[in-house]
């Protein structure tokens, strides 16, 4: 038993080691060697998410094994080029049992209302004696499930009842969205909804175990989702719209974590749930070649689908950010960087088309089952295309770029 024990000590030091790796960085673009991808394989904590599936954020209902069964088969292509990809689950069996025991204890609630008998002190004895006994593996069910304990007085058995209800994690599978990581570093978002705010705590803490200190935390009115932020070598791209906000776009350039000179703000005026983040309706797969979904390419002045950009630059070695451009139509500037656009057609959008996972120059990682004009297009501008079954997955809102958080890469000449 020690021997083994002492292997997967091994295992877990030499595998965590690989992400510090020298040849390894902080991505400057989107079309960066995939090196090191935080993810998030869902479990248990989905079901009450799928039961009222909007409720959740989601689509549609979807079958929560096929759904941890596809994503187990994403991460194995990944890993099949090389990519080394972390789970949060795997990170929070790292994380000391004494933080892990406080983090469950900011999760579960004994709510002690309808006993009016029972004082703060003897539940919170009855709190402590619980959660200090609990497992590691109950201690991460518990920061999953956000249980609340809602006990009410019986006159049988053991003299209380209670009423069990749970306010899950089911949309930390999308683990693009607590972060974005930029050339400077990752930086910690602020979700747009209630329900996802506690996520971030636990990405912080999956970094924590990685041994990376976040560059900056967005606080105040500030709203940051990663699926907001597209990197483009030279250029920052953030959406801002949905759910995004223009006050975490100025918390990042005054704290200086862009790590661009120029960062592109992304004006969506539409709002609509399909296309909630700019991965949803543009994407990069090289440094002349990007996607557009074709409502917002073919979009004319005044219509919500009109997409402009805001032009933020500095000089060299200064900190300040200017506006330097205002309403540049989207296509137009797109097109003057040199950029070559494949337009996405409405039935491929719908079925999460643009919101692939670049790995390598023209090598992306994308939904299966679009249509073949979509196929060829990839074909006659040199894409390399594996067409992952993520067919489970896609009804949550989201596919594969959404379910990945690129920590580390190999930069692109």
């Amino acid at each position: 038993m020690k021997h083994i024990l002492f292997l997967l000590s091994f295992v877990f030091t030499t595998s965590f080691a690989a992400f510090a790796q020298e040849n390894a960085t902080f991505p400057r673009s989107e079309w960066d060697y995939a090196r090191a991808i935080l993810m998030h394989t869902p479990g248990e904590e989905l079901f009450d998410g799928v039961i009222h599936p909007y409720a959740g954020l989601f689509e549609y209902y979807f079958d929560v094994d096929k759904a941890a069964e596809e994503h187990r088969g994403y991460i194995a292509a990944l890993e099949n080029n090389g990519v080394e990809v972390y789970t949060v689950k795997e990170l929070l069996n790292r994380v000391p049992i004494e933080k892990l025991r406080a983090c469950a204890m900011r999760a579960l609630t004994y709510d002690i209302t309808n006993i009016p008998n029972m004082t703060p002190e003897e539940s919170d004895k009855y709190y402590m004696y619980v959660v200090g006994e609990m497992s590691r593996a109950d201690l991460i069910r518990c920061i999953l499930l956000r249980p609340t304990v809602t006990l009410y007085g019986s006159d049988t058995n053991t003299g209380v009842e209670a009423v069990y209800t749970h306010s899950p994690l089911m949309n930390l599978y999308f683990t693009r969205d607590q972060s974005i990581t930029t050339p400077r570093g990752h930086i910690i978002g602020q979700m747009n909804s209630t329900q996802r705010a506690y996520e971030t705590e636990i990405i912080s803490l999956c970094y924590e175990q990685l041994g990376v200190k976040p560059v900056l935390s967005i606080t105040g009115d500030g709203r940051l989702e990663g699926g907001d932020y597209l990197r483009g070598g030279d250029i920052s791209y953030i959406g801002c719209g949905m759910r995004t906000n223009i006050e975490a776009i100025r918390q990042i350039m005054d704290a200086d974590a862009f790590g661009h000179d120029t960062i592109a703000v992304v004006n969506d005026h539409k709002w609509w749930q399909m296309q909630m983040h700019l991965d949803t309706y543009f994407n990069i797969i090289d440094k002349n070649l990007c996607t557009l979904v074709e409502s917002r390419y073919y979009a004319k002045l005044g219509e919500p689908e009109w997409v402009t950009v805001d032009l933020y630059t500095r000089e060299d070695g200064k900190k300040e950010y200017a506006l330097t451009q205002k309403d540049v139509p989207f296509v137009n500037f797109l097109q003057e960087r040199g950029f070559t656009i494949i337009p996405i057609k409405l039935q491929d959008e719908l079925h999460y088309a643009n919101n692939f996972l670049t790995i390598a120059p023209r090598h992306i990682m994308a939904v299966g089952n679009q249509s073949k004009e979509l196929q060829d297009a990839f074909a006659k501008n040199g894409v390399k295309v594996e067409w992952i079954p993520l067919e489970t997955l896609i009804k949550g809102y989201g596919a594969a770029h959404c379910m990945t958080q690129v920590m580390k890469v190999e930069l692109a000449k």
